[in-house]
């Protein structure tokens, strides 16, 4: 496949998204959710596996550190990040657990609970959900369109239009992107501190 053809399919997944009416209110939810969450002290809670794991850390950066503005820190923690508690867990429950047990550790009530899965099929992510559940959480979920196990487990269901992982990762970041973008505008800006359009480190 040639870098053309690459970037016309990222191009169409991405119209194919814009195209989706139920995705793009399920985005809208999610942001609404996680404000009214945030508003509250509540924490929200990330977690994924592999590139996955990586949206996890860079949706929690974007969000305890800056987007586009100067602005306070927000109460999100990603799961995937703490070597030591997922090679504990891992070795000593098994790989199944290792979202969960953290789950139950920072757990509150009314809190949210972010899983991204590509497969929405996941075994620790849907134990996560499951845990989230059981502790009076929300839960919001990136993934894919489909019959997936995730969807039942989900309060919040953002499903790409697509089969192809790499693409439907590249969709969930543009989608976190503008969760992140319309957090700040409606918890910082709408308040009077404006956007300062700091250039971001990343």
């Amino acid at each position: 496949m040639s870098l053309k053809n690459y970037l016309e399919e990222s191009i169409q997944a991405i119209q194919a998204t814009v195209m989706d009416d139920a995705l793009l209110d399920a985005v809208h939810q999610a942001i609404r959710l996680i404000i009214d969450t945030l508003s509250k002290g509540l924490p929200i809670l990330v977690c994924g596996n592999g590139g996955s794991a990586c949206d996890a850390l860079h949706m929690t950066g974007e969000l305890v550190g800056r987007f586009l503005m100067e602005r306070k820190a927000l109460n999100v923690i990603a799961l995937s990040d703490n070597v030591g508690i997922i090679t504990a867990i891992a070795n000593d429950y098994s790989y199944d657990y290792i979202f969960s047990r953290q789950v139950e550790a920072y757990a509150k009530p009314g809190a949210v609970l972010i899983g991204l899965s590509t497969s929405g099929n996941s075994a620790n992510v849907l134990r996560a959900f499951e845990a989230a559940h059981s502790h009076g959480m929300k839960t919001v979920a990136f993934t894919k369109k489909g019959n997936t196990k995730i969807a039942p487990l989900s309060d919040v269901l953002i499903a790409v239009p697509s089969s192809s992982t790499p693409l439907i990762q590249q969709v969930h970041a543009c989608l976190y992107h503008y969760v992140c973008h319309a957090i700040e505008q409606e918890m910082f800006q709408e308040k009077g501190q404006r956007d300062q359009k700091v250039v971001s480190g990343h």
